[in-house]
């Protein structure tokens, strides 16, 4: 099952988070498991007071091209593995985060 999943208003996007990485990105598309395709994002805060979170939603943002307004958390709010809706054109966001993902490490879109 992919990690990405085209809405009719957006994109919805399954991630493990990594709190306490060492640096804010992008880590690849790993499987779990159970089987599932989940999208890596280590972040550098704990995972204090939804920290890590909004910060996992910030790297989401940069890495599709859109504002961090237009990324939210449908589930997983104290869970590692998290899913977020991306507001937005589906076909563009799958192009731009397959894009960020494939870039070599530091080369993600800013």
């Amino acid at each position: 099952m992919s990690y990405l999943k085209t809405l009719p208003d957006g994109l919805e996007v399954t991630v493990r988070a990594t709190p306490r990485g060492g640096r804010d990105a992008l880590d690849g598309v790993v499987a779990l498991s159970d089987g599932r395709e989940v999208l890596k994002i280590r972040v550098k805060v704990a995972p204090e007071d939804g920290a890590a979170t909004a910060a996992v939603a910030r790297v989401l943002a940069q890495a599709a091209g859109v504002a961090a307004s237009q990324v939210r958390l449908t589930s997983g709010a104290t869970a590692r593995v998290k899913t977020f809706r991306i507001s937005g054109d589906a076909a563009a966001l799958v192009a731009a985060l397959t894009q960020a993902v494939s870039a070599p490490a530091g080369k993600a879109r800013k």
